[in-house]
This record gives structure tokens, C-alpha cells and sequence, in this order.
């Protein structure tokens, strides 16, 4: 039983997984202070203080404290356009300078001259009408 629970914890995805959490983790953090640190003084200074902790509505003596849930949305939309513009945009814009332009794929099918439904290249003659094409008449003589 040891045995397999060893195999088991050293099966590759598990490792991986365990980076993962602990490289998420780590780069949480980071995005949470360079948000914290750096992004909400910068608003602060271009549109005073963004913080809504006090607005709340009172409705049969219970607290709806909406302002929290502004401050939720703000902060997590300022962490995720972090991530997107300084994180994900520069890695595929890596990305596609390693792989190059994407070749397209020949097409595989090619329409019929006369039903216009789909065929494969390769046909001589269509499946949906029966008409003989022109292309394979040609190739094969």
C-alpha cells in the first residue's frame, strides 16, 4: 500500500499540481501588492480615494453594505487587468514570436460545383448529387 501511494505521489501531475498551487500562491501575492502598492494610490491620485466601505443601505433595520462589494468588484477588476496586461498579453506575444506564423491547414473538403454541399478534396465525384468533377476527370486521364 505504501508503495502505491508513493507511484502515486510521484506521478507527474501530482508534482506538477503541487507546483502549481504553490507557484499560484506565490504570484498571488505579488499581484495583490503590486495592486495594493501600486495601482489603487495611482487612482487614488488621479480620482481621490477609491474606497465605497461606507455606502450601505438600511432596509428593515438590516444593513445591506453595498459599498463592500464595490471595493470587492474594484479590487478584483484592477488584479485581473494586472494579470491581463502585464502577465498574459507579454506571454503570447512571446509565444507567438517562439512558433512563428501559424500555417493554415490545407482544407480538407472543397465544395460541389453543382449541389454546393461539401466534399472531401479527394472525391471524384459528389455524394449528394453524383455529379462526376471536373478536377478528378482531369487527374486521372
Amino acid at each position: 500500500m505504501l508503495k502505491e501511494f508513493k507511484t502515486f505521489l510521484l506521478r507527474g501531475n501530482v508534482v506538477d499540481l503541487a507546483v502549481a498551487v504553490v507557484i499560484g500562491a506565490a504570484f498571488g501575492a505579488v499581484v495583490t501588492a503590486f495592486t495594493t502598492d501600486l495601482l489603487n494610490p495611482l487612482l487614488a491620485a488621479l480620482v481621490g480615494k477609491p474606497d465605497f466601505s461606507a455606502y450601505m443601505l438600511t432596509v428593515n433595520g438590516s444593513q445591506i453594505q453595498f459599498g463592500l462589494f464595490l471595493n470587492a468588484l474594484i479590487s478584483f477588476l484592477l488584479i485581473a487587468a494586472a494579470v491581463y496586461f502585464f502577465v498574459v498579453a507579454p506571454m503570447s506575444a512571446i509565444l507567438r514570436r517562439m512558433n512563428g506564423p501559424v500555417v493554415a491547414a490545407p482544407p480538407s473538403t472543397k465544395k460541389c460545383p453543382e449541389c454546393a454541399s461539401d466534399i472531401p478534396v479527394a472525391a471524384r465525384r459528389c455524394a449528394h448529387c453524383c455529379v462526376v468533377l471536373e478536377q478528378a476527370r482531369g487527374a486521372s486521364s
